[in-house]
């Protein structure tokens, strides 16, 4: 059961695809393009380059070689979506400072844009654990992005958690979700790289990063899906933070 394109096998690479692609089909048609438009496209451009990973897997006449440039085309531009996410998450974070919400979406959308595109740059001509360049390469973007996501993820948090700002709830799963897949990838990586585990091991391993990315489409689906708890707030009458300064300040050079 626990072996390449066993039942199971095939079920881990193919469901969670077709449920996130689902999902970002019933969001679109729910509205939610308008809200968090990026991760609509996330949703079901993903999902179409692992499907297409799949089939270029699964079909005898396609080369190892050309399946590794379809994944390498799928994985830039997840890579990229997921960047434009979590600009898209900044904005609704910070919204209720203007300023600093259009400034962070734009800095950490294009920052991150420009750090895929850097890091794919840097793996094509690198040499990394595979004497096939495009392999190699390919962990190597791979790496690098989860890396970097994993970075600007635990950064939101910190700096919401600092100037106490609420999360609202799809914002918060979204996080969540991305969060859980990047810490297990890193995780499994980094056992790879100083175990240097038998084949069969890495074999389990690649069942543990379907299993997890099962769940964090669960996860996204939960928190887009399922209505939460309405709690009334009391209205209390905070002074001036830091960030309200940061806010109006940088309103006014905008406006110079």
């Amino acid at each position: 059961m626990l072996q390449a394109h066993s039942i199971l096998w095939h079920y881990l690479w193919v469901a969670p695809d077709l449920l996130f692609m689902l999902l970002g089909f019933f969001l679109w048609r729910r509205g939610m393009g308008r809200i968090f438009p990026a991760f609509v496209a996330f949703a079901i451009l993903s999902s179409v380059g692992d499907l297409a990973a799949y089939l270029a897997d699964i079909t005898p006449s396609v080369s190892p070689a050309n399946f590794w440039r379809v994944f390498w085309a799928g994985l830039v531009v997840e890579s990229l979506l997921k960047f434009l996410v979590i600009g898209e998450v900044f904005s609704q974070v910070f919204a209720p400072y203007a300023s600093i919400a259009r400034l962070g979406k734009k800095l950490v959308s294009g920052c991150g844009t420009l750090l895929v595109l850097l890091a794919a740059v840097m793996a094509a001509f690198s040499r990394g654990d595979s004497k096939f360049g495009v392999v190699s390469g390919a962990h190597l973007l791979e790496q690098t992005v989860f890396i970097i996501e994993l970075g600007l993820i635990v950064f939101l948090f910190l700096f919401a958690a600092y100037f106490h700002l609420s999360w609202d709830r799809l914002s918060f799963g979204i996080m969540i979700g991305l969060g859980v897949s990047a810490c297990e990838h890193l995780a499994v990586w980094a056992i790879i790289a100083n175990a240097s585990p038998s084949e069969h091991v890495r074999t389990l391993f690649s069942f543990l990063g379907m299993a997890t990315y099962h769940l964090c489409v669960f996860i996204w689906f939960y928190y887009l899906l399922v209505p939460g708890k309405a709690t009334v707030k009391p209205k209390i009458s905070l002074p001036e933070n830091n960030l309200a300064v940061w806010n109006r300040e940088l309103e006014r050079l905008l406006q110079q």
